[in-house]
């Protein structure tokens, strides 16, 4: 992979952080997998909201922050209905954005313990 892929891979995954962060999305973990062999994504980006509306707003605002910062839109989103977990598909990186409860009983970060993984501090 190139370096320039890889710069605008990981500036994509800032400008997700970011459009979390907007919304006061709590918890953020980024899953760095591009060490592990046969890895299908690069990255996936996990928070939370504290509510099904606060969950869609997150990821509106991503959808929304990521398309006017980088001109980048997701190639997916699924979860709308009911609201508990919202994933954004944007290529190498997967965006989740769960209620708690939800995050806590799929633990997605546990599964890649060899993957380098990255808490982002939230914003007070």
């Amino acid at each position: 992979m190139t370096k320039k892929i890889l710069d605008e891979t990981e500036l994509l995954v800032n400008k997700i952080v970011e459009g979390i962060q907007e919304k006061k999305g709590a918890k953020i973990t980024v899953v760095d997998m591009s060490k592990l062999e046969n890895y299908v994504f690069r990255y996936f980006v996990i928070c939370q909201g504290n509510s099904n509306t606060h969950v869609c707003s997150i990821a509106d605002e991503v959808k929304d922050y990521v398309r006017e910062q980088i001109k980048v839109k997701p190639f997916a989103v699924d979860g709308y209905n009911n609201a508990q977990w919202i994933a954004l598909d944007y290529g190498e990186i997967i965006l989740h954005v769960f209620l708690p409860e939800i995050r806590d009983f799929y633990s997605l970060e546990t599964l890649w313990e060899d993957a380098e993984i990255k808490e982002i501090p939230d914003l007070q």
